[in-house]
Formats: C-alpha cells, structure tokens, sequence
C-alpha cells in the first residue's frame, strides 16, 4: 500500500554513491579492490581451463570445483565493476532495471555456490565413507543432474525476488548509499509496504543457505566418525588433509557472510561505511581465495599451472 503522503513521482533511476563518509578514499580504496578482483577473475580463468584441458582432473569434486569457480566470476563479476566505475569515474547512476538485474545475479550466484559447497561436502562423504562406490554413485551423468538441480533451485529461490521489487514505487528517495543494489537495500526505499520483502528475504537465506550449512555440517560430522575409526594415524591425517581445502573454503564462504548478517541485523553502532566495506569484502575475498586454496593443497592442479607456465616461458625465450 502506498503511503498517500508520499510524491506520486516513480523513480526509475537511481544513484549509487558509493562508501558515505570516505568519498574523498574511493581512489585509494579502489585499489585493493581492483588488484583483488584481477586476482579473483584470472585465478578462477586459470582454474577453470586446469580443469577442463587436464583429463587426469575430471574427477567429481574438481567438477565441482570448476563449476564453484564458474560462479565465483558471476558473483564478483556482478557487483566489482559497478564499484570501480564509481570510485574510478564517479559512474553513480543506474536504472531500475539495473540495479534488478545486478540484484538478482548476486544473489543468485550466493545461493548456486552455496549449493555447489553442499554437493562438495556430498563428494567428500561419498568419497570416504563409501569409497568402493564413489565412482559408481557420483558418475558424470549424476554430477550433471546435481549441477542442474543447484542451479534450478537457486533461480526458483530468487527469481520472485524481481516481481517482489517490480511491484514497489519509488518516490521517497533514489538515492542508495551503497557500491551495489542489494534487494532489502533497494526495498527500504519504497514508498509502500515492504512486509512481504522482509519475510522472503529471511526466508531465502533460512530455507536455502542456512539448510546447506546444516546439512554440510552433519555430512561433516559423519565424515569425523569414519576418520577416526581408522586404525592407522597416517591414513586419518591423509583423510583429513583431503578435506582441509574445502573446510577453508566452506569457512571462508559462510562465516563472513553470517558475520555481515548479524552486523546489518543487530549492529546498528557499526558505521554505515563498515558494512559496505564487509559487503565488498565478501563477494571478492572468497572469490580470490578459493583458486589460491585449492591451487596450494591440490597437488594435480598445482603442477599442471606450473608446467604450463613454465612452457609458456620456454615459448617466449625460444
């Protein structure tokens, strides 16, 4: 219901200001982001061609890995540009559709890779707790169907989301202090009733995120019940060595996000600049760090970028 004190204008263009109060630090903060998002993009590319060129590596969790590093690029992808053009270019404006699109594909990209991490931890407990059927249950044609189910859900998870911002007028404000459009973010700014974007925006993360994160940690804790039945010290801390990369990973995907979670519900003492500075962080620390992880603990993926760059360098000396 649209408030009838409220201007009958209907923004459809909007102004992203970027971090208020450190405008005068764009350019400087602009700097780490860029060199982040160039680390980000070229170690996921880097990743992803590994993958797909070494046959040695078509293995279900590093198919699952390529594909989490597919959406790393979309995640990062979706809202970094925007940023720099404005700290760069003070590119503040975007139309509504824009900041919908820019929305939908953030968010869409949480929930995909927050799936792919629970069909990675499905890997791990296959992989150990029933190795003698691991390639049997996790075949090529199964870790397709599971690809699609993941992507399939999320886009059914976020995809009301665009009818749910569709449907408010703007006439308050048009201005959003944030690098990004985010859908509570741009809900808030409505001149009607945003009850039912609250409850879906809760209900997203609950029934989606928070479901994964509950099951990865039962899958988890079925995993440390077989490890520590092994009768050989060697052979449980090689197990568990297998896991570390993705336990870093998982770690590194969630706790930040929670943490931004918790900050924007209940922080209210936290400066407006911290949170945007913690929602930047997020979509480009684990972006970054997910390639260097697995490039360091995966012995596979490690020597084939060596030999490759070390050919490459033959090629340019010969």
């Amino acid at each position: 219901m649209v408030d009838p004190n409220d201007s009958t204008v209907n923004y459809d263009m909007f102004v992203l200001i970027g971090i208020p109060g450190l405008r005068e630090l764009h350019m400087w903060i602009s700097i780490p982001f860029c060199l982040m998002y160039l680390v980000a993009v070229s170690g996921n590319v880097i990743l992803i061609c590994v993958v797909a060129a070494e046959h040695s590596l078509h293995e279900p969790m590093y198919l699952f890995l390529s594909m989490l590093a597919f959406w790393d690029l979309i995640l990062s992808t979706s809202t970094v540009p925007k940023a720099l053009s404005i700290f760069w270019f003070d590119n503040v404006d975007i139309s509504l559709g824009g900041c919908i699109t820019q929305l939908f594909c953030m968010h869409f990209a949480f929930v995909v890779e927050s799936g792919i991490l629970l069909a990675m931890a499905f890997d791990r407990y296959v992989a150990i707790c029933y190795p003698l059927r691991y390639t049997t249950i996790l075949s090529h044609g199964v870790i397709g169907k599971i690809g699609g189910l993941v992507v399939l859900r999320s886009f059914a998870t976020v995809f009301p989301i665009i009818f749910l911002v569709k449907r408010l007028p703007f006439c308050r404000t048009n201005i959003i202090a944030h690098t990004f459009c985010e859908h509570m973010g741009l809900a808030k700014l409505a001149c009607a009733d945003i009850t039912i974007n609250i409850w879906y925006g809760i209900s997203v993360p609950l029934l989606s995120v928070m479901l994964d994160m509950a099951t990865i940690v039962i899958s988890y804790g079925l995993i440390l019940r077989v490890v520590f039945r092994l009768p050989s010290h060697d052979a449980r801390m090689k197990t568990l060595s297998t896991c570390g990369s993705h336990v870093c990973v998982i770690l590194m995907f969630y706790l930040p996000g929670i943490f931004t979670v918790i900050a924007q519900r209940f922080g209210r003492k936290i400066p407006k600049h911290v949170h945007i500075l913690l929602a930047n962080l997020y979509v480009l620390i684990p972006p970054m760090m997910n390639p260097i992880i697995y490039g360091v603990k995966t012995k596979q993926i490690r020597e084939r970028v060596t030999l490759a760059f070390s050919s490459k360098r033959k090629c340019c000396c010969g």
